[in-house]
């Protein structure tokens, strides 16, 4: 049996209202429960970006990657590279504090690199960018006070070095480098 797999897909789609909705909907539709979805504007003002972090197995990623790209507004959809690819996260953190607390919350902000963007008589708010599991173990760290709010935004992602090959091959050819046919992988 095959193993859920944590993937992170970036798709780049026409920046038009309506296309969050169709994107989703086709996830849901295919059973896919969304860990994380991030929607940015890229350089060019026609196109937006769409950052999912889904789990699956190998056969049903490709399955999503193939409907995903059928869409009309959909212009590219490919895979992350885990060991190539810079992902961040935002969290900004509203932690109850009082005088006896704030040493302590400030060392474990230091510790993380957090910035402090408020401080009230009986709050704390901590902005901190990173990787997923650094705002994990953040996090955790933080559960041992009082949390009265927080919002994390979800992975963004960009491949490391110069232009992608996503940027300058055919869709079917990206897919067909990350999901090679079965029988066809070199060992």
């Amino acid at each position: 049996m095959e193993s859920n797999q944590r993937r992170v897909i970036s798709l780049l789609v026409d920046n038009q209202s309506g296309v969050l909705a169709r994107v989703s909907n086709l996830f849901c539709r295919r059973g896919f429960n969304i860990d994380s979805l991030t929607v940015s504007a890229t350089n060019d003002p026609t196109v937006s970006r769409i950052t999912v972090s889904v789990s699956g197995t190998e056969k049903e990623l490709q399955q999503l990657i193939l409907q995903t790209e059928r869409l009309e507004v959909t212009r590219q959809v490919f895979v992350l590279n885990e060991s190539t690819a810079l992902e961040r996260e935002l969290l900004l953190l509203k932690v109850m504090a009082n005088v006896a607390t704030r040493a302590e919350l400030r060392e474990i902000a230091g510790i993380y690199k957090a910035k402090i963007i408020d401080l009230s008589p009986d709050s704390m708010v901590f902005e901190l960018t990173g990787r997923p599991e650094k705002i994990d173990a953040f996090l955790k760290l933080m559960s041992d006070y009082q949390i009265l709010e927080q919002c994390r935004t979800g992975v963004t992602a960009l491949e490391r070095g110069g232009m992608h090959q996503h940027m300058q091959k055919p869709a079917q050819e990206v897919r067909e480098a990350q999901f090679p046919l079965p029988g066809t992988r070199c060992h």
